[in-house]
């Protein structure tokens, strides 16, 4: 007996002293801030194992270059988005640009900070999978001209999951979700960007629980020209907060946010069934809701596989309060006298396709529909005769826009490699 307790013994020590091994080599596979933290942080992404979790610790980590990522199923997690943060400031010219650029599937990013990146902070390129949770990215300056054009940056990728993030002071968006499919956009904030939020030539997406305030623009959903996926349709916006969006424009010149007029709270454009409600847009000064086509911006294009038209938006039961006041830029020089020099709540440009119309009318499940949005007034600035070389019959009676469209095919499924939705 007493020779079986001894060995009972010797097992039970050795096993917690290679669990205690164990432990501490867990622990010291925490990257923390060094002497030399981009090559650190980029040796652990490339030498990572699909499936792996890269453990940053809090600090700040002073970064020159741009981390890549091409391994998939791989996240890479700090301690909390005001504990962890890359610092780029250092950022030389050459070196690649973005904070974080990922091209492998299933990428997921939580817990950290990215800021003052010379261009876009974190990019997700060409992939199935991409998930963003609780990341700020933000160009500690503020509003500049000079800083990167995109914060959280998913383009051509299905399966898309944005959260409990925020982001400040990118020169174009600060959440852009472009040419993709299937995306949750949800409890974030965005403020002092030109645009806070933009769903672009994207199809299927929630976008709803979040609050973008003080930037250029709110809340766009775009479909825009000479891109490789054309374009967006079967969003849903809902129950956010888009509030006093009326920072001066201080985006790149050429670049089409670059004209966003300042006090733009909601913009859809050129984006096919798209489903509005339970919104709270308020004191926007421009404009608090705009549904335009893309020939409204005079801008010409080279795209015959492009449709400018807006068609089948449905736009209810949301709380407008304010706003209008002040219309500008070249869409409101040019056509705020048609509304009586204020625009209202929700603006219209009444363009419709020709070659859809049946007997003169735009066919039900392509048209603009209001209903239940308290005393919310409206105008139809009746562009589509002017672009056929006609008068405009401005018009502010919502009658002929009562009824519904039936609801977008939503909640969108993300599956288990985003952690689901919703």
């Amino acid at each position: 007996m007493k020779h079986s307790s001894a060995i009972w013994t010797h097992c039970l020590c050795t096993s917690v002293c290679l669990l205690t091994l164990a432990a501490c080599a867990q622990e010291d596979a925490t990257l923390r801030p060094g002497d030399n933290d981009h090559r650190t942080l980029q040796e652990a992404l490339l030498t990572a194992e699909p499936g792996a979790v890269i453990e940053l610790a809090a600090g700040r980590f002073e970064l020159d270059a741009t981390l890549s990522l091409d391994v998939e199923g791989v996240t890479l997690r700090g301690q909390g988005m005001d504990d962890t943060i890359l610092d780029f400031s250092s950022q030389a010219p050459g070196t690649g640009g973005e904070g974080i650029l990922a091209t492998a599937d299933d990428f997921t990013v939580e817990n950290l900070a990215v800021e003052n990146t010379r261009g876009d902070g974190i990019k997700v390129e060409g992939t199935t999978g991409a998930a963003f949770r609780s990341v700020r990215v933000e160009w500690t300056n503020g509003p500049d001209t000079n800083n990167g054009a995109y914060g959280l940056y998913p383009v051509q990728v299905t399966n898309v999951l944005i959260e409990d993030s925020r982001v400040r002071g990118a020169s174009d968006a600060g959440i852009y979700v472009g040419q993709s499919a299937n995306v949750v956009v949800r409890r974030n904030e965005a403020w002092e960007n030109v645009a806070g939020i933009e769903i672009e030539n994207t199809t299927g997406a929630d976008v709803y629980g979040n609050r973008a305030h003080g930037n250029t623009g709110g809340l766009l959903v775009f479909s825009l020209p000479e891109l490789p996926v054309k374009d967006g349709r079967d969003a849903r916006v809902y129950d956010n907060d888009i509030v006093e969006n009326n920072l001066p424009n201080f985006g790149k010149e050429g670049a089409i946010v670059s004209t966003i007029p300042a006090g733009s709270g909601i913009i859809v454009m050129a984006s096919d069934n798209v489903e509005l409600f339970e919104n709270r847009i308020h004191r926007n000064q421009n404009s608090n809701l705009a549904v335009i086509s893309y020939l409204s911006t005079g801008r010409a294009y080279n795209d015959p596989g492009y449709d400018p038209y807006t068609e089948g938006v449905y736009i209810h039961d949301n709380e407008f309060v304010g706003g209008g006041e002040s219309p500008n830029g070249d869409f409101a020089d040019a056509f705020v006298a048609l509304a009586g020099g204020a625009f209202p709540d929700i603006v219209w440009d009444g363009v419709s396709n020709p070659d859809k119309l049946v007997a003169g009318k735009v066919p039900a499940d392509l048209r603009l529909y209001i209903e239940n949005n308290g005393d919310a007034d409206f105008v139809n600035l009746d562009l589509g005769s002017v672009f056929a070389g006609g008068e405009p019959n401005v018009s502010t009676d919502l009658a002929a826009h009562q009824g519904s469209l039936p609801a977008v095919p939503q909640p969108v499924d993300l599956g288990a490699a985003t952690g689901g939705a919703p």
